[in-house]
């Protein structure tokens, strides 16, 4: 509705410019005061000067400046308390400006000032009936005005530290908000930078992999293509095979970075697991690399990330052996089904990987794999081992439990 529109937009300028605010019922009080007095002089058939002007024009400069100077204005309500006292000038209307600055310091000011304000609330009405005693009605009259006068002074003082009491409550609640937005996001970016990582990882596990056994059967084949051309063609089939092994593990991982989008149930290829072992160890032996493989223990189903850790362990350990064991390298592979975990072993029998490669860190840059494998280890509670054996090779050793890692 358009008035309700109105309404609002003077709500808002008003509550913009508090002391204009102010300063509007200052002058209302004013010439409330002054009218008052013309009216009293009149009824009483005086013309004396009205001596309450100065203390009512000082009084309404303490309710039109009370919000931007609390302190200050309180200080000056005091001395024109004690004016008014010495002056004898008597209480009038502007003496509202008093009720005004003890809540208005209550609620904003500092707490000396507060102190000072209850103070003088509680003192004034009784100071004021002693200094104005009117012996008509009785002493026990006078005692029971000074208690009624002083009751506004007590619960202005209240009502303002009330109001100081609410706005720190909900200065807290604000800042505790925006603390735990502050953690939130911390927290998102946290999962964020971890999602990557562990999407880092797996792009980098399926590339060298796939990449390596692809470059090592195209120069196979270019090796043989005149002489052996049945060779040629099949180390191109195998080319051919691995690609596509490799296209489809990276469209799965990219669809996890595409939510929101409607995924086919048969698009990407599962997650890899310890069965599929038995076929990267295949894929190896086919680009030219002696693999022996042993499964010790009885086989059963294992949580997914330790069968995709012991996975990644083992297609990193041979892709290693490739790049770094020789011409002339082979290697073995042991899985071992212990009751409380599942042991991974990979032994190659080449010149093994520069010693940078298998440190923590890696050099300039190098070593992801093996960096990759600590941290799959270490996300299921497992311990890796991994150098130079005695007799020459390299050697790769994981112990996966099968209870999470707390």
């Amino acid at each position: 509705m358009p008035t309700l529109g109105y309404v609002q937009r003077l709500y808002d300028f008003l509550r913009r410019h508090p002391t204009g605010v102010d300063s509007f019922w200052a002058v209302v009080l004013l010439v409330i005061t002054v009218m008052g007095e013309a009216g009293r002089q009149a009824a009483e058939g005086t013309d004396a000067p009205m001596r309450i002007i100065p203390v009512a024009l000082l009084l309404a400069l303490v309710v039109a400046l009370r919000r931007r100077m609390p302190e200050k204005m309180l200080v000056l309500a005091v001395v024109l308390g004690l004016a008014q006292l010495v002056l004898d000038v008597e209480t009038m209307v502007a003496d509202f400006a008093l009720l005004l600055i003890v809540y208005t310091v209550a609620a904003i000011g500092a707490r000396w000032a507060s102190r000072l304000a209850l103070a003088m609330g509680l003192c004034a009405a009784s100071v004021a009936q002693v200094r104005w005693y009117n012996e008509d009605v009785g002493v026990a009259n006078n005692i029971a005005g000074a208690v009624f006068q002083t009751v506004p002074f007590a619960l202005a003082w209240v009502l303002g530290d009330s109001m100081r009491t609410r706005r720190a409550y909900f200065t807290q609640l604000e800042e505790r908000a925006a603390r735990l937005e502050r953690e939130r996001e911390a927290q998102a970016k946290v999962a964020v930078a971890a999602e990557r990582a562990r999407i880092a990882r797996e792009l980098h596990d399926v590339v060298a992999h796939n990449v390596s056994v692809m470059v090592v059967q195209a120069d196979g084949a270019a090796y043989v293509i005149d002489a052996a051309p049945d060779q040629a063609k099949k180390a191109l089939e195998t080319i051919s095979s691995t690609g596509r092994q490799a296209l489809a593990e990276m469209r799965r991982l990219l669809g996890v970075l595409r939510t929101g989008e409607h995924q086919e149930a048969g698009e990407y290829v599962p997650q890899p697991d310890v069965r599929q072992i038995e076929d990267l160890v295949e894929q190896c032996r086919g680009s030219g690399l002696p693999v022996d493989f042993r499964i010790e223990g009885t086989p059963r189903p294992l949580p997914s990330g330790v069968e995709l850790t012991a996975y990644r362990i083992v297609q990193e350990a041979l892709t290693n052996t490739r790049k770094h064991g020789g011409p002339n390298a082979g290697a073995s592979v042991r899985l071992v089904y212990f009751d409380d975990g599942l042991g991974v072993l990979v032994e190659d029998d080449g010149k093994g990987a520069p010693h940078e490669l298998y440190e923590e860190g890696g050099l300039d840059g190098q070593g992801h794999g093996l960096i990759g494998m600590r941290e799959r280890v270490g996300m299921v509670g497992g311990t890796l081992d991994a150098g130079p054996r005695p007799g020459g090779g390299f050697r790769i050793s994981a112990l996966l439990p099968l209870k999470p890692a707390h």
